[in-house]
């Protein structure tokens, strides 16, 4: 059995016997006139699959006394005038082979099975109101297995939410995964390290960003997981900022967050570094202040520990270092956990210190342990992959020392939890000041 199968089995197992499981692949989205968006299929659909395909349905039906879990794709017939235009189809026949389903239709006999398959279920488990076209078609479903009612078919009486068990399946990436996350996580690292070597003063952002592109796709990743950031100046105190259009000036920070997306898995890192190749003064203080951050938030990645420690470290050391700078003034809030119950900090620092990464560049999964009183932040566990991200942003502002104006800086790695503690899947892309200043020199 093959490392989709193998999951299909594992979600089968977690399902009321003889239930039926439905999960679409993404839709094709128009971009303008006749031009598709580069398609990109469902994650929790390839995940399950490994198909890639648009117009894609998988169908799960849960063993029960005598019967054992079947799993069945509805894919596009094969269709040698579409695969001159469009490229190569597996059709179902091809689909049922290569990726090891028991069964494969047509995808436009998915009514008509639909309504064999759901009769006599007793409950559906299906994307609980992410998608209205989705629940319309459930409804159509159950109708017509209602329809059965005077032969003795009973439709399904129990709807559950197949992401929450999928979700939590996602959570834990196994070696294979671990191996390609590692992989994405090195291209992305080469690809900042050539954008801080390609950097000049007077470069515009879209060049920056051009080096970043190049290297993703020389690397032979697909896609850039998400639109990358590539800000100078005063840009970087924007959090999603990515018109990347604006030209850097001598003495600008660069603030680059960036990666991407390899074989489905995506690597997310920030870094930031002077575009003249040396920190200034000031710079480098509030370099250095995200930097002991980000260090606290590490050493809080060890399995049992919660969460919300990576948070809660990293937010202790910068509002210690707002204190200190004068960020924040000492006279109004006295010690670092006054300023952290006023929420002084969010002046600066206005985000979370990580998320989940893996098929989704904010992958699914629960931060919360959704079984325990008062759903305390769950503890980390080995297999889990997340972002440690923590940063300062400071914009003009009356009582805020000007030497640190429109200074942005976040540095951010891809971690994995390991029995042990922590591996950094991000390591190629220099983080420390002498590190970056080094290989800047080398341009």
């Amino acid at each position: 059995m093959n490392r989709y199968g193998e999951r299909r089995a594992r979600l089968c197992a977690q399902m009321q016997p003889g239930a039926v499981a439905i999960l679409p692949t993404a839709p094709e989205a128009m971009r303008n006139s006749d031009s598709e968006y580069p398609y990109r299929h469902d994650s929790y659909f390839y995940y399950l699959t490994g198909f890639t395909e648009p117009d894609s349905v998988l169908v799960l039906v849960a063993a029960q006394a005598g019967q054992a879990a079947q799993a069945i794709l509805f894919c596009r017939q094969k269709s040698v005038e579409r695969e001159v235009w469009d490229g190569f189809r597996h059709g179902p026949d091809g689909a049922r082979a290569a990726f090891g389903f028991d069964f494969a239709f047509p995808i436009e006999e998915l009514n008509k099975e639909m309504a064999r398959l759901l009769a006599n279920a007793p409950a559906v488990y299906y994307a609980l109101g992410h998608s209205a076209a989705l629940d319309l078609q459930m409804k159509t479903w159950l109708q017509a297995v209602r329809c059965q009612a005077r032969s003795g078919v009973t439709a399904p009486t129990v709807a559950h939410d197949l992401l929450v068990l999928l979700g939590e399946m996602r959570l834990f990436k196994d070696d294979f995964e671990q191996v390609l996350m590692r992989r994405a996580g090195a291209i992305s690292g080469a690809a900042h390290l050539r954008a801080m070597r390609a950097s000049k003063p007077g470069m515009f952002e879209y060049e920056i960003e051009a080096e970043l592109l190049h290297e993703f796709r020389r690397s032979g990743a697909q896609y850039p997981a998400y639109t990358p950031i590539v800000a100078a100046g005063a840009n970087a105190c924007v959090l999603h900022y990515n018109a990347n259009n604006a030209q850097s000036r001598d003495g600008d920070l660069i603030l680059i967050d960036a990666g991407c997306e390899l074989d489905s898995y995506a690597s997310d890192i920030t870094r930031t570094y002077p575009v003249n190749g040396r920190f200034s003064t000031p710079q480098r203080l509030l370099y250095d202040l995200v930097l002991a951050a980000q260090s606290a938030a590490l050493a809080a990645v060890q399995p049992g520990r919660r969460y919300s420690d990576i948070h809660d470290s990293a937010v202790s050391v910068l509002v210690q270092g707002m204190l200190e700078l004068g960020l924040l003034d000492k006279t109004v809030y006295g010690n670092v956990d006054n300023a952290i119950a006023e929420r002084a900090h969010l002046q600066f620092y206005m985000h979370g210190t990580g998320h989940w990464l893996g098929l989704d560049v904010h992958d699914v999964g629960a931060y919360r342990d959704v079984h325990a009183e008062g759903k305390p932040s769950r503890p980390l566990a080995p297999g889990m992959v997340l972002t440690v991200e923590p940063g300062i942003y400071v914009r003009p502002a009356a009582g805020v020392p000007e030497q640190f104006w429109n200074i942005g800086i976040r540095i951010e790695d891809d971690v994995l939890v390991t029995p042990g503690g922590y591996s950094i899947l991000s390591e190629g892309a220099p983080r420390l000041v002498a590190d970056i200043e080094a290989a800047m020199g080398q341009r």
